[in-house]
This record gives C-alpha cells, structure tokens and sequence, in this order.
C-alpha cells in the first residue's frame, strides 16, 4: 500500500475524518485551518477560514452538505462544504474540544473545556437546515449537561440518537439519554444513565463507533483501546500495546481495528522513529491479536479515520501530515478467522 502524502497543514493534525461517500476528506489541526481533500487523488478541494487559533474538532454532516468546526478560539462554526462560506458562529467561555452531528443532521453535540472557573459541559444545539436560512441559528442550546465530576474529552452519538457516549479524563465512559423533544438539562451525576472506567486514572482520547452504532472503540494513555457494547456498556475486547494511543478506528467490512500513537510529542526529538513506534498498528477485532504495523510519521499519530466504504483509510500526525492508504486486494481476500471459521459477506 503507497500513501498519499497530503500536506497542508504546519502543524500537527488534531482530527480528520471522511464524508459519508468516502470520498472526501476533512481535516483540522493546531494551525486555523480547515481543510477538504479528494480522498481518490489527495488533491485538495478547499479551505475553511475564520477559526482563530487551534482547531479542535470538524465534522461533515451525512450528506455534505454543512460542516461543523469547533476550536481554542471558543466557537464552533457552521460552515457550507460546497462553497466554503461560513454560515453560524456560535461563542462559548470557553474551547471547543469536540463537535459531531447527529445522523439526520439536525442536531450537533459539542464538548467545552473545563476552564478559568466554567465547568466542562456537554451541550446540544437545534440545526436549522432550511437553505433560505441557514444564517439564522439558535445561538441557545437544547440541552447541556455540567460535568461535576472529570471532564467531558470526547463524545459520540449512540443509535439513532436516543443516547450520547462521552469519555472523560480519568478514563470514565459514560451513557446519557437523550430525548430530542424533551432534552433534559443539569449536572451529569443527576443525568447520568450507566458509566463504567474503562481506562482508570487516564484520559480518554478517542472514542469512535461501529458502523450501526452497537458498539464502539476508545483509545487511552494507558496503551489500551476498549472495544465497549454501547447499551449496556460492557467491554467486550481489550486490545493491549506498548505505547501511549491517541486515537482508534473500527473497519466497517472486515474484523480490524487500526490503532495510532506514539511517544509523547515533547520527546519525539530525541526518539528515532521506531523507538517511538509511530506506527498504524492493525489488530484483529475478534482475536485481540496485533497483525501488523505501518510505519511512515515522523511523529505521533493523533487521529485515524476509516473510509466508510472500508476502501481506504487516513492517519494524521504530529509532523502535520495526512497519510492516505488504500488497501490492496490481498486485504479483502484474507481469511481473518482462518479457512474453517471464514465469515460470509452476509454475516459481517
């Protein structure tokens, strides 16, 4: 697999994540920009301006139509993918750590950081997808949910949006429901419907879901990613490494989940990169066995995204590069549970 090398970003990656065709892809770093690829070519289609400093989190809605930014500028901006224009500011006390929006895309959820006496806070906004309107949004949420306890770091939503996953610092994965006629409002010790630590006394640095949803990955600090049943949340598989993990991916089609870290950025200077281990490293989702490393960053990895459509997937590092791999054939028509325990199409 040869990588598309995509460079436009000076400084390193925070988030990239693809459309839900696969085939563009979003990024954002620690620079203000925001930017959109050609996942096929790694030409770039365009530039998202405005952000004031480090860009947090990007999201693309399901039909790439609007984008979602949120960033150390305290806002999160709404922008239209196709022209670039900036729709919405919305402004908060603090940054803006994570931005998703829901699957009908008339909900987004943000994550604030805990700061300068505000606490971390979980909150919802109303989208107006109206195109007559766009520019008029509701600068008041419908929902927000005050962390008492560790701050919110990352978050997702769960099936057909009815819950919304959250990580925590200290390794705590919490569950809230979520009615989106009748959102309810407080601190998180009085909403809170099931929490497990699954990372005990580290962050949480990713948290990404399956396809439908059911169940999804968290990455840590702690060298480990969870494989966590979104209902009830019991961890279903514990995948153990030899470096600190900033981020984990699950692949739509087939029994892998790629995991990307490293060595801490302070010491990247004086590691090689193979003592750093800034590889993508390909674990069997069933098997908790590691089946292979891809190198390539001089650096970190900070963030991985797998394309939709399975074909390809993206990893983005510290030395503010986007690597772009697409998987060869051999990739498809290996046999992961071995000849006997193959697994048709069907049942994937």
């Amino acid at each position: 697999m040869r990588p598309i090398l995509l460079s436009g970003h000076e400084r390193s990656l925070n988030q990239i994540k693809f459309n839900r065709e696969g085939d563009l892809l979003f990024s954002c770093s620690k620079d203000n920009v925001v930017n959109a690829w050609f996942a096929h070519n790694g030409e770039r289609l365009g530039t998202y301006e405005g952000n004031g400093g480090t860009v947090w989190s990007v999201d693309p809605d399901q039909s790439s139509t609007l984008l979602v930014t949120g960033s150390a500028a305290n806002e999160m901006r709404l922008y239209e993918i196709s022209t670039g224009k900036c729709l919405y500011i919305w402004e908060f006390p603090t940054a803006v750590k994570r931005v998703q929006f829901s699957s009908e895309g008339n909900q987004v959820l943000v994550i604030t950081e805990e700061r300068m006496g505000h606490r971390g806070s979980l909150q919802v906004f109303a989208i107006n997808r109206d195109p007559e309107s766009w520019t008029q949004q509701s600068k008041t949420p419908t929902r927000t949910i005050t962390f008492s306890g560790r701050k919110a770091t990352v978050a997702a939503w769960a099936p057909f949006d009815q819950y919304i996953i959250t990580g925590h610092e200290g390794g705590k994965v919490a569950l809230y429901y979520h009615d989106e006629k009748e959102p309810e409002s407080g601190v998180d010790a009085e909403l809170e419907e099931k929490s497990v630590d699954a990372h005990p006394g580290f962050n949480v640095t990713d948290l990404q879901t399956s396809v439908d949803k059911t169940y999804f990955v968290t990455s840590s600090k702690d060298k480990s990613a969870k494989l966590i049943d979104t209902k009830n949340l019991n961890i279903i598989k514990t995948y153990e490494t030899q470096t600190p993990l900033n981020s984990a991916a699950l692949h739509p089609t087939r029994p892998i989940v790629i995991l990307g870290g490293g060595q801490e950025a302070m010491n990247v200077t004086t590691t090689s990169a193979r003592q750093g281990k800034f590889e993508a490293r390909f674990w069997h989702k069933v098997f908790e066995e590691e089946l292979a490393a891809l190198p390539g960053h001089f650096g970190p990895l900070n963030t991985i995204a797998i394309s939709p459509t399975g074909k390809c997937y993206a990893s983005g590092g510290e030395d503010g590069y986007i690597r772009v791999y697409w998987f060869d054939n051999s990739f498809f028509n290996s046999k992961l549970y071995g000849p006997e325990l193959e697994v048709g199409p069907e049942d994937q």
